[in-house]
């Protein structure tokens, strides 16, 4: 689990830099798109897989789930990205590669928003109730089960990579080897599907609102989490995180907007998805 952080927010405005090429190896797929802004996302293409760990009692039970066709970003949102779009940049450890960070879950869907609006999309997300419109055509956050068929990419192991947390340094920044802080995206493997950083750098806000035994009693195809809560759900581990919190299937889950800027503020990040039209 992330310790804890005693600093205040710090906004510090980034430098504009162009970017380095991310995932050269996957540029000439047919899978991969370049949006208007310069993110580039990565075909998921939907099926089905096993959600969940049988061993672990937090993430069980393992169930069945099929999941519609998706794009998703191939690495967190950079600060970069984020100042580019929002104006402003709340990150403690400022970085224009690295991951933004300090965010709120309602930070991000306003982010998916402006993204959307940016493109000539349909916004997902209400900013009355921050209800999100599945349908629309715009970005949003993942759902827990997207998230987890990504970042699995066929996969049954622990992690994406095989079930020895020893090989985990070579493709995520956690606590073993991030040095205390976010590191640069994509310097890390990435994962069968070409994501980067999907484990570790930064925990990932999902869309659903976080319930425990939600598994027990979830849809099949689609599940979108409950209809109400009092936290959202984080996934895949973050720079201070063991190797246990970067496995694939676990769970983790904080308030939206969350008020204690004492435990986990600088460790919050996300990427967004975007339906397959």
């Amino acid at each position: 689990m992330c310790g804890k952080s005693i600093f205040p927010a710090v906004v510090a405005l980034v430098t504009v830099l162009q970017p380095p090429t991310v995932g050269d190896s996957l540029a000439q797929d047919a899978d991969v798109i370049t949006t208007a802004g310069g993110v580039k996302m990565q075909f998921i293409s939907g099926g089905a897989f096993i959600m969940g760990d049988k061993n672990d009692s937090t993430d069980r039970p393992a169930h069945e789930v099929v999941v519609s066709s998706f794009y998703m970003d191939i690495t967190p949102v950079t600060q970069m990205e984020y100042e580019r779009l929002m104006g402003m940049n709340p990150s403690k450890f400022p970085g224009a590669r690295q991951p933004a960070e300090q965010i709120f879950w309602y930070d991000a869907a306003r982010y998916c928003n402006a993204r959307s609006k940016e493109e000539g999309l349909e916004p997902a997300y209400s900013e009355t109730d921050w209800s999100c419109n599945f349908e629309s055509d715009g970005y949003r956050l993942p759902t827990e089960a997207e998230w987890e068929y990504a970042a699995r990419a066929n996969t049954t192991t622990a992690y994406f990579f095989g079930n020895d947390p020893a090989q985990l340094g070579v493709y995520a920044w956690y606590n073993d080897n991030a040095g205390d802080k976010p590191r640069d995206v994509a310097r890390r493997r990435p994962n069968p599907w070409g994501l980067y950083d999907i484990l570790g750098n930064v925990w990932e806000w999902c869309n659903d609102f976080y319930q425990k035994d939600y598994y027990n009693h979830s849809p099949k195809k689609d599940p979108r989490g409950p209809e109400k809560g009092e936290q959202k759900v984080l996934r895949g581990g973050c720079w201070n995180s063991s190797a246990k919190s970067c496995l694939v299937a676990y769970r983790y889950y904080e308030s939206p907007g969350y008020t204690d800027a004492c435990f986990g503020y600088d460790v919050y990040g996300f990427r967004v998805v975007r339906p397959k039209r």
